[in-house]
């Protein structure tokens, strides 16, 4: 997609929404944008409250923006809408940048000019790759002075400078020093992109959404509106009402995969889950497992001290399940009876999916939380048993809005 042209959009003075094509840029980018949304934001154009870029910039990022998480998506749309700069969604300093189309076509680019000398890709400084790259979107945002790419200058359109229409918007031009760009160029809120990746700060605050309340303590807090309805109904004679404190009463079982090479690549991200876990919920246990669930599991990342399976089945089926792994192994480990290829002398015990099945039935409230992207879970070696799994427990990947889309499951509905 390219910038957009002001052409493509209807004039507000005839009555039309003007944007279409804007929200649908936002929806792309993973902005939950609407209808009614875009009528607010025309509503909010006929009354004058934009008189400029800047003005726009502020405007529907309140109109479009509910959530911290989304609001690096929308302001790199907004980029790309008005200023034809094309950010990928990852931070500077974050190699997943070679990754990104924008990293692809810009490396093709510099080749092309005879910029960059034509050699085998693995001979190039990664740094200075990088370095390079963000020098070039820097540049890019400061060559543009209020969306000159697209925006005509004059003639009718709603757009631009020194144009005719009315009510139109001024993008073009001087615009408050271009603070739109300068806020957008810093990149305040990539840590909280639902598709980023992990780190101590976002994770806290996603894992502060997960609870179940319930009352409990003595009953000491008067409940108003229930004792003036039983004392009018009983004739006006005083009913003291009082109720227990709801308290956040969560109780949370995490399993966690430390055998074998398949989880190496996790270790940091699994640590730093881990810890977190650790210090938002009170009533934590961790258990160790290899692969995937048998009879038995391990009380200590060792391994070296067992749990029955049948014994953990007899927790309350309210309890959270929190299961860390990345599913991936060969069939017969999940499907056949003593699949696991290293307990020795356990061949006729019952397979995995039979305790996997009796878990997802015992805990409704259970998620399989895995560090390989969703994008590749049907790709990736050992996808087979990925999705076996899927039909067991929910899964999200080990992304910001994975660890989110966990929480939201997990809490009490």
């Amino acid at each position: 997609m390219s910038g957009m042209n002001a052409s493509s959009n209807t004039a507000l003075s005839g009555g039309n929404a003007l944007f279409v094509d804007f929200v649908a840029l936002l929806r792309e980018y993973g902005v939950p944008a609407g209808p009614k949304d875009l009528l607010e934001l025309n509503k909010g154009l006929e009354k004058g409250v934009v008189s400029c870029l800047d003005d726009l910039f502020v405007f529907t990022r309140l109109v479009f923006v509910r959530r911290v998480e989304h609001m690096d998506a929308f302001e790199r749309a907004f980029a790309f809408y008005f200023y034809g700069v094309d950010i990928p969604a990852v931070a500077e300093g974050d190699f997943e940048l070679f990754n990104t189309k924008q990293f692809k076509k810009w490396l093709e680019e510099q080749l092309a000019s005879g910029k960059l000398p034509r050699k085998a890709y693995w001979e190039y400084d990664a740094d200075e790759l990088m370095r390079r790259f963000w020098e070039t979107v820097r540049e890019q945002m400061e060559a543009h002075h209020g969306g000159s790419k697209w925006v005509g200058t004059g003639g009718n359109s709603p757009f631009g400078h020194s144009g005719n229409a009315a009510r139109g918007v001024r993008v073009h031009g001087e615009s408050r020093n271009r603070s739109a760009l300068k806020v957008i160029g810093e990149r305040r809120y990539i840590a909280y992109s639902e598709g980023n990746q992990l780190r101590s700060e976002n994770l806290r605050q996603a894992l502060e959404t997960m609870k179940h309340m319930k009352n409990e303590g003595p009953r000491d807090l008067l409940n108003l509106d229930e004792t003036i309805r039983r004392t009018a109904k009983n004739g006006g004679e005083i009913d003291l009402v009082f109720e227990r404190d709801l308290r956040d009463k969560i109780s949370v079982m995490l399993f966690i995969d430390n055998g074998g090479y398949s989880m190496t690549p996790f270790v940091e991200i699994t640590r730093l889950l881990f810890t977190k876990l650790h210090e938002r919920f009170e009533d934590l246990t961790t258990f160790y497992f290899h692969n995937t669930l048998y009879e038995r599991v391990w009380s200590d990342f060792r391994r070296t001290t067992s749990v029955p399976t049948e014994q953990i089945l007899q927790r309350r089926n309210d309890t959270r399940l929190v299961i860390l792994g990345d599913a991936t192994m060969a069939p017969e480990e999940l499907e056949l009876p003593g699949g696991e290829i290293y307990q020795y002398g356990y061949a006729n015990t019952p397979p995995s999916t039979y305790w996997l099945k009796r878990l997802s039935d015992r805990f409704p409230h259970a998620c399989w939380l895995n560090p390989i992207p969703r994008d590749q879970w049907g790709s990736t070696y050992g996808h087979h048993t990925l999705n076996r799994i899927r039909e067991f427990f929910h899964m999200e990947d080990m992304t910001l809005g994975g660890v989110k889309g966990m929480t939201e499951f997990l809490s009490e509905k």
